[in-house]
């Protein structure tokens, strides 16, 4: 009798009686240990390859020809937001010059084309995060949404302000290339003003402290940034961030600037003209006469102020953009509800006069599209509690469940 055949791995030696799996080739074999060693290996050195290549991709990937255009950029952004139109024509001109400055070349004449920062003032719940929301799903290049509240001084209980950037760096899959060509939204900007128009004398651990921290990302320089966020330390290593190429959108409601704005415009009443002038001002939307000195004596301060050059406002929403938040928008609060109710098997309808109803509820509240979407939740909390259980396939919300609903939890006495 001949002996068992006994085969060897090319690479390591061991037996097949030693290893779980053989791999057989025309000449030789390899181990399954060995198999997951090579894996490992050609992993490394192609993910270098694909880095450089990523790198390469992101010099090229920006052309004149296929930039959107700002007329375009408003287009897909009403299809998300309702209203604001100036908001997103400062938006979208914003962007689109952002993009160019990225495929801008070196040019002999010297002109070099700045960044220009946005800042945006306007309500709770009239669409400042959800144009910043929207504006990401077009955008090719890394876009991050933050928020300014947690932020403090160096050597507080909080996050540094450079963990921006490291939000920015996770979301380009810590391509530093893709990072310093990228957009970020800072949220609730207004929380970190100064509590008094005088410069702090004393540490403003959340206030101005903040604030002067993010100069040198506004303005532009290098930044080391904790590649996983966090806070520093002198053992890790950092990434050297260059904030000259991204750029910056704020976002703040600033409740009670509008007192700010109407003193301004009513400290400047000189002469007969001065006081028709002030007459017919818009009482009920102070917002668009705001200028950068209201921001100052709100609690910003003025150096944080001019690296955010462009300033727009938002609209207070009225009765007309509630009802039409509810149907128009691809996101709509009612194509959300039929979306969900539709997994189920049913079909939900709500009649206008429902609708009616939870818009006037809205603009009792005063509290915009956020407050349109509670009142929603709690005409349909019930609903959506039983209908899984249900037999029957559709179902019509009628301005007398709603209002059955809404009584039911305490919203219509509010």
């Amino acid at each position: 009798m001949g002996k068992k055949r006994m085969d060897h791995c090319s690479f390591c030696g061991r037996s097949n009686k030693e290893v779980r799996m053989m791999l057989t080739g025309i000449d030789a074999f390899i181990c399954d240990d060995c198999v997951k060693q090579a894996n490992e290996i050609v992993r490394e050195n192609m993910g270098a390859l694909d880095i450089m290549s990523a790198e390469d991709d992101a010099k090229n990937a920006f052309t004149l020809k296929e930039l959107p255009k700002p007329v375009e950029i408003k287009e897909y952004l009403d299809q998300y937001v309702i209203g604001q139109d100036d908001a997103k024509r400062y938006l979208s001109v914003a962007v689109y010059n952002h993009y160019k400055r990225l495929a801008q070349k070196d040019e002999k004449d010297g002109v070099e084309i700045e960044k220009s920062n946005v800042i945006m003032v306007g309500p709770t719940g009239t669409g400042k995060t959800l144009l910043a929301r929207s504006i990401a799903k077009l955008l090719k290049v890394p876009f991050t949404i933050v928020d300014a509240t947690v932020f403090t001084e160096a050597g507080y209980v909080g996050e540094d302000v450079e963990s921006i950037l490291s939000r920015l760096l996770q979301v380009a899959d810590f391509n530093l290339e893709a990072t310093q060509r990228g957009i970020v939204f800072i949220d609730e900007i207004d929380k970190i003003a100064r509590k008094s128009d005088n410069p702090s004398i004393t540490r403003d651990v959340s206030g101005e402290g903040v604030q002067q921290g993010m100069l040198k990302l506004l303005e532009g320089s290098i930044v080391n940034v904790p590649p996983k966020g966090g806070r520093k330390h002198p053992d890790q290593d950092y990434v050297h961030v260059d904030t000259r190429n991204i750029l910056f959108i704020c976002g703040g409601a600033f409740d009670g600037i509008e007192r700010k704005i109407a003193q301004r415009l009513n400290t400047h009443v000189v002469g007969f003209d001065k006081v028709l002038s002030v007459a017919n001002l818009d009482r009920d939307n102070l917002m668009k006469y705001i200028l950068p000195q209201d921001l100052k004596s709100f609690g910003l301060i003025p150096e944080i102020i001019g690296r955010l050059p462009v300033l727009t406002y938002l609209n207070p929403l009225d009765r007309t953009a509630l009802r039409n938040i509810l149907t128009e928008p691809k996101n709509s609060l009612v194509k959300q509800q039929q979306k969900l109710f539709k997994m189920d098997g049913i079909k939900l309808e709500f009649e206008d006069e429902a609708l009616e109803y939870m818009v006037d509820k809205a603009v009792e509240y005063k509290l915009g599209a956020r407050g349109l979407r509670s009142i929603m939740e709690s005409v349909m909390m019930e609903l959506q509690y039983e209908s899984p259980s249900w037999k029957k396939k559709e179902f019509t919300v009628t301005r007398a469940y709603a209002e059955q609903q809404l009584d039911k939890a305490n919203l219509a006495q509010a």
